[in-house]
């Protein structure tokens, strides 16, 4: 009796699979960029993944912080040693659910809102995303625009060099999914 409920759980699973329609991409981009009358900051990181289960609406990204790139070599050196602590902390997620209920099956532009839970610096935080999602013949893509509160992700930033960081960054992302 055991096993025949396992096969069928194991069946079920099978065919929920089966009728996922998984989206991936290991080379989306996000950038971020901080403007203060002393000195503006910016870096893109180009070797974000994401996946969006179109079966479930649910998306997850990861991006490693140490692949962020910035203009000077030592702008990125204070950024992973002193303010994100990339060693300790060596990743940022996003995991959550496309509230809107989009048919994949059409090609076209929607707006999107993403409610989940954002984790940085080790810190995870319920964040709502609004976005465009954009449904083509062989791939799908999501264009986010959003700020983060350093304060919220408790990284911190010396006096000495307050001026210098804004308080909120603001964040871009942009992801082109295939089907997997």
């Amino acid at each position: 009796m055991k096993k025949n409920i396992l096969v069928l759980v194991w069946a079920l699973l099978i065919s929920q699979a089966s009728f996922a329609q998984l989206y991936f991409t290991q080379t989306g981009k996000t950038s971020f960029f901080s403007k203060t009358p002393l000195e503006d900051i910016s870096a893109v990181n180009s070797t974000v993944s994401s996946i969006l289960n179109t079966a479930t609406n649910d998306i997850a990204v990861r991006m490693n912080i140490n692949q962020f790139r910035f203009p000077n070599r030592l702008m990125e050196e204070h950024f992973n040693e002193n303010y994100l602590e990339s060693e300790k902390f060596p990743a940022a997620t996003f995991k959550g659910k496309i509230a809107e209920k989009i048919d994949f099956t059409k090609e076209g532009t929607y707006d999107v809102t993403a409610k989940g839970v954002m984790m940085i610096h080790g810190v995870s935080k319920e964040k709502v995303l609004t976005g465009k999602l954009t449904v083509g013949k062989d791939n799908i893509s999501i264009d986010t625009n959003f700020e983060i509160a350093l304060v919220d992700y408790k990284i911190d930033v010396p006096k000495l060099v307050w001026e210098k960081i804004a308080e909120k960054i603001a964040v871009k992302n942009s992801f082109s999914l295939i089907k997997k």
